[in-house]
């Protein structure tokens, strides 16, 4: 058999199943960060935060900017580190294992815990196609021609973007407009089969008709996925998230999680003053 023909069989992508293959039980996995605290050289951004992120559950990042949300959710995936001046302490646990364990590879931690920006990033020049399998030639991963066919229908499917880009599938990424840029990042994010997905303000520069769509693939995604979502969009962290989380650097101080719970309780209960007084728009 050639090396083009070889096959190796995927898990099932999260949201649903292959299109020839059995249904799986779930792979989404909890998320556990304990203590981090982080560092840009010698500015502590992030003071031991804790936050317990439950498997097939959406839980939101919310607060003003500058409080160490985006820095956080870079941790959960050891892109933190990417950056020179960059240090931590505290761990990150998958299922009960530190992604920071000494013996645990980089590349596995980020294939099981996927990131997509604010900011669309497909590669432009590469085609539709190719950009939806970018990840498994990353990572190695071979698979025959029937098989990339449907691992490609299934997750712009998944992404929203099938029906619209079905006939021209061999066009550059970078010819969609950015909304249909964002939801082709989410579908080569989950080409390489993660067990969590954090998303870092995936619509900020999104029009209504692109927020709306990609909110519904969040709410179809999140019975088998994790996801972790950045948002500065109280409305929108109210219609997608289960839990959020508060975060807040005051007066030059590193970012704290100053409340955490459901997602109802957080809008419409909160405990501390501050969540009640950001939530509703008075600050931030």
């Amino acid at each position: 058999m050639s090396t083009t023909d070889e096959t190796v069989k995927l898990p099932p992508v999260p949201g649903g199943p292959a299109p020839h293959a059995p249904v799986a039980a779930s792979r989404s996995a909890s998320l556990e960060a304990r203590d981090i605290s982080a560092w840009f050289g010698d500015h502590k951004v992030l003071d031991r935060v804790s936050l317990s992120m439950p498997a097939q559950r959406v839980t939101a990042l919310i607060g003003p900017s500058g409080c160490g949300k985006s820095t956080f959710l870079r941790i959960l995936n050891r892109m933190h580190e990417l950056i020179g001046t960059a240090s931590l302490a505290g761990q990150v646990l998958l299922d009960g294992e530190d992604i920071y364990d000494r013996g645990r590879r980089i590349t596995q931690a980020r294939r099981e815990i996927g990131m997509v920006f604010q900011k669309p990033n497909p590669f432009p020049a590469m085609s539709i196609y190719d950009n939806v399998l970018a990840g498994l030639k990353m990572n190695g991963v071979r698979a025959g021609r029937n098989e990339r066919d449907d691992l490609v229908e299934e997750c712009l499917t998944k992404a929203g973007l099938w029906r619209e880009v079905a006939d021209r599938l061999r066009q550059p990424g970078g010819a969609l407009s950015g909304g249909q840029q964002q939801r082709l990042c989410i579908a080569r994010s989950l080409a390489v089969r993660p067990r969590v997905l954090l998303m870092d303000e995936p619509c900020s520069a999104l029009d209504p008709t692109s927020t709306r769509r990609i909110e519904q693939t969040i709410g179809e995604l999140s019975d088998e996925v994790t996801i972790v979502i950045v948002t500065h969009n109280m409305q929108q962290a109210a219609r997608v998230s289960h839990s959020c989380a508060f975060f807040l650097a005051e007066q030059g101080t590193p970012g704290v999680i100053v409340e955490h719970g459901p997602t109802d309780a957080m809008f419409n209960s909160p405990t501390d003053e501050r969540t009640s007084d950001y939530v509703n728009g008075r600050f931030g």
